[in-house]
C-alpha cells in the first residue's frame, strides 16, 4: 500500500531532477494575461487568439505523441492540448518531460485558444512552464470528509470541496453588502480598538492578555459598543465597526470565541427609527448575498420579504409559561427550567431565570418578528419606555430561533448609568462573570454629554444562520484543539 509519504518521497526524486535540469521549480514571476473564465465567457472573441493561462494540475492524461492537462485557476477549469516537439524552449516542458508533473503542480501555458476534435474548449500549447511543484497530493474528492482534519487543514479542504471556497465568497459579499447599505445611509467606518483596560457592552467573559510595554492586563473586547459610543460623545454622528471581537465562552453550532461582528450608533434616533432601518439591512444584505428574500434554515420556513411583527418581551413569556417578568415565581420558573432540560444555578438572578426561559421560546420561533420592550434588569444599557419604566426601548430580530441582532434607544443619562453598571459590579463581584464591569471613563464621557441616539449590533452568525451551516463551516480557519492536547 502507498503511503503519503512514500509520494512525498517520490515526489522529491522529480523536484531533485528538475532541479537538475537547470529549471526554477519554484519562479517569482508569472506571465498569465487570461483567466480560465474569460476563454469561455468570451470563446467567440479568444477562438484563435495567443493566450498565457496558469492554474493548478487537476489531471494528466498522455498518449505518447499527444497529452491532455486539465489545471484549473479561481474561475474555472481548463484543458491543454500538448503534442510532441522537436524543440523544447530552456526551462520549459514537452511531452517527454511530464513524467516530472503531478496533479497539485502549478504551471502556465501559453497557446492558441481553440476547440478539440470533441468540441472541449482547449488550449493548444505551445509551451508550458512550471510555477510550483508540489510534494504532498491533495486527496480525492472522497477522501477528505473527516471534520477535524478538514478544519485543521482548510487550504486542502477548499480544493477539494470547492464549495467551502464559495462560501466564503458569500460571506465576503455579506460583509461588503453590510458596509455599503451604511455607507449609502451617511455611516462612517470607524475602527475601535481590541485591547482594552476596561471591557463591556455585552453580558460576556472576557479573554485576558498582558501587555509587556507597559506590564499591565488588557482585555480583548467583547463588543465595540463603548468606543463608538465615545465617538458620538465626541461629535460624530452616525459611526459603525466591523471587525473581531472575543468571547471566552463555549463552541457550538451558533458560538465561536472569535468571531466577526458589526455594531453601529446613530445620533439623534431611537429604537423605532432602528427597526425601520436595520429590517431594510437585512433584507437588503440578504438579497445582495443570497439572491433571495426565502430561506429554509433548520426546518424553519422563514420569509424576509414582509413587515416584521413587534412582540413584547412580557407578552411572550406570559402567554407560553405564564410568568409575570416584573415579579417572577422563581420556583415555577427553576421548574419550567428544569423540566426543559436546562441547567442553571438555583441562585441565578431572576434576570439570568428570565434570559433562559425566554430562549426557549426563542428555539422553537420561526419569526421574522421584532422582540420589544425587554425588563431593564437585561439592559443595562438601554433607556426605559417612558410610559413604563420597567422595561426597555430595546429590539431584536427573531429568525428561525435566534436572535439576528440586538439594538437599544441608548443610555446616555450618566447618574442613571453608573446606577446600572454599579448594579452589574454587584452581580460581577458575585460571581457573576458575564456581568458588565463598571466603567468610570465611559460614566465621565456621559456628563460632557452625549445625544440621544439609536444603536445596534449583530455578528456573522447572520450569515452562518441563512447559509444554514455551523459557525465553524462559515469561517476560514475555525478554531480546533492543537494535536497533542
Amino acid at each position: 500500500m502507498t503511503t503519503l509519504s512514500d509520494y512525498r518521497e517520490e515526489r522529491l526524486r522529480k523536484l531533485a531532477e528538475i532541479r537538475a535540469l537547470g529549471i526554477d521549480p519554484y519562479p517569482a514571476k508569472s506571465h498569465r494575461n487570461t483567466k480560465i473564465a474569460t476563454i469561455f465567457n468570451h470563446f467567440d472573441e479568444k477562438d484563435g487568439q495567443e493566450v498565457c493561462i496558469a492554474g493548478r494540475i487537476v489531471a494528466i492524461r498522455s498518449f505518447g505523441k499527444i497529452a491532455f492537462v486539465k489545471i484549473r485557476d479561481y474561475t474555472g477549469e481548463i484543458q491543454i492540448f500538448m503534442q510532441k516537439s522537436e524543440t523544447v524552449p530552456e526551462g520549459e516542458f514537452d511531452i517527454k518531460m511530464l513524467k516530472l508533473l503531478d496533479s497539485g503542480d502549478f504551471i502556465e501555458a501559453n497557446g492558441k485558444v481553440g476547440k478539440s476534435s470533441t468540441g472541449e474548449i482547449s488550449i493548444f500549447a505551445n509551451s508550458v512552464r512550471l510555477l510550483t511543484k508540489s510534494l504532498r497530493p491533495l486527496p480525492g474528492f472522497d477522501g477528505f470528509t473527516n471534520k477535524e482534519e478538514r478544519y485543521r487543514r482548510r487550504y486542502v479542504d477548499m480544493n477539494v470541496n470547492p464549495e467551502v471556497r464559495e462560501r466564503l465568497v458569500r460571506r465576503s459579499k455579506f460583509w461588503q453588502a453590510t458596509r455599503d447599505f451604511m455607507n449609502q445611509h451617511g455611516f462612517i467606518e470607524i475602527n475601535t480598538p481590541v485591547l482594552e483596560t476596561t471591557t463591556g457592552g455585552a453580558d460576556a467573559n472576557p479573554f485576558v492578555t498582558h501587555m509587556d510595554a507597559l506590564d499591565s492586563d488588557y482585555y480583548l473586547r467583547i463588543s465595540q459598543e463603548l468606543p463608538l459610543k465615545r465617538l458620538l460623545g465626541g461629535g460624530f454622528e452616525k459611526v459603525y465597526d466591523i471587525g473581531p471581537r472575543f468571547r471566552n465562552e463555549g463552541v457550538d453550532d451558533e458560538h465561536l470565541p472569535e468571531h466577526i461582528a458589526f455594531e453601529s450608533y446613530a445620533a439623534y434616533e431611537n429604537y423605532e427609527d432602528g427597526m425601520k432601518l436595520y429590517e431594510e439591512m437585512i433584507k437588503y444584505v440578504a438579497m445582495q448575498t443570497w439572491g433571495t428574500l426565502k430561506f429554509n434554515v433548520g426546518g424553519f420556513e422563514v420569509d424576509l420579504d414582509c413587515e416584521w411583527p413587534r412582540v413584547k418581551y412580557a407578552d411572550l413569556l406570559k402567554e407560553k409559561f405564564d410568568i409575570d417578568v416584573f415579579n417572577p415565581d422563581r420556583e415555577k420558573a427553576l421548574s419550567i427550567l428544569k423540566s426543559n432540560g436546562v441547567d442553571i444555578d438555583p441562585k441565578a438572578s431572576d434576570g439570568r431565570l428570565l434570559d433562559n426561559l425566554w430562549k426557549l421560546i426563542r428555539k422553537t420561533s420561526a419569526g421574522p418578528y421584532w422582540l420589544i420592550e425587554e425588563p431593564l434588569s437585561l439592559s443595562p444599557l438601554a433607556k426605559v419606555v417612558p410610559e413604563n419604566p420597567l422595561v426597555t426601548q430595546r429590539f431584536h430580530p427573531i429568525i428561525a430561533g435566534t436572535e439576528m441582532g440586538n439594538g437599544y434607544s441608548e443610555l446616555n443619562d450618566p447618574i442613571d448609568q453608573l446606577e446600572r453598571f454599579q448594579e452589574q459590579q454587584a452581580m460581577r463581584d458575585n460571581g457573576d462573570d458575564e456581568a458588565q464591569m463598571l466603567d468610570m471613563d465611559f460614566v465621565e464621557m456621559l456628563e460632557y454629554g452625549m445625544p440621544p441616539a439609536c444603536g445596534w449590533g449583530n455578528s456573522e452568525r447572520n450569515f452562518w444562520l441563512l447559509e444554514g451551516v455551523s459557525g465553524r463551516e462559515a469561517v476560514p480557519f475555525p478554531i480546533i484543539k492543537a494535536r497533542g492536547e
